[in-house]
């Protein structure tokens, strides 16, 4: 019975050090677009860069607001053994008229948008979205 303690306890302390980026190759991923709410440049909307993992929460890289045009643009970086999983999660309020909760939508970032080390060599594009319509998995967050 200890020894399944014991195992359990290094199971926890070595997904802790993995996770938490301790370990591994420093990789970046960056991405840019424009927001728009029904056509207009939407400013001020909330946009942050993840690295999804699987067995503990996502690793927080970057975060930005949009400009007065819509216009966004994060890069940040993270240690991984494996390859990061970027993502971008878009917090926004278009056609939400009650509420403190933004509506949050995100946003996978292909593997061939990764780069080594600390600098973006190739920028992922998300092009123009335009929020006012649904987007799968979205949800609703109070706390972003």
């Amino acid at each position: 019975m200890i020894w399944k303690s014991i195992i359990l306890i290094l199971t926890i302390i070595s997904c802790t050090i993995l996770g938490a980026g301790f370990i591994g190759r420093l990789q970046s991923a960056g991405a840019r677009g424009i927001l728009k709410c029904n056509g207009s440049p939407m400013r001020g909307v909330k946009v942050k860069l993840y690295d999804v993992d699987t067995f503990d929460i996502d690793d927080f890289m970057a975060e930005t607001k949009t400009d007065s045009n819509g216009h966004f643009e994060l890069q940040g970086s993270h240690k991984e053994i494996t390859t990061i999983d970027p993502k971008l999660n878009i917090y926004h309020k278009c056609g939400t008229t009650l509420g403190i909760c933004a509506r949050k939508f995100s946003i996978k970032i292909p593997d061939r948008f990764v780069s080594s080390g600390n600098r973006v060599e190739r920028w992922y594009d998300a092009g123009v979205l335009e929020l006012a319509g649904k987007y799968p998995g979205e949800s609703r967050d109070c706390i972003n």
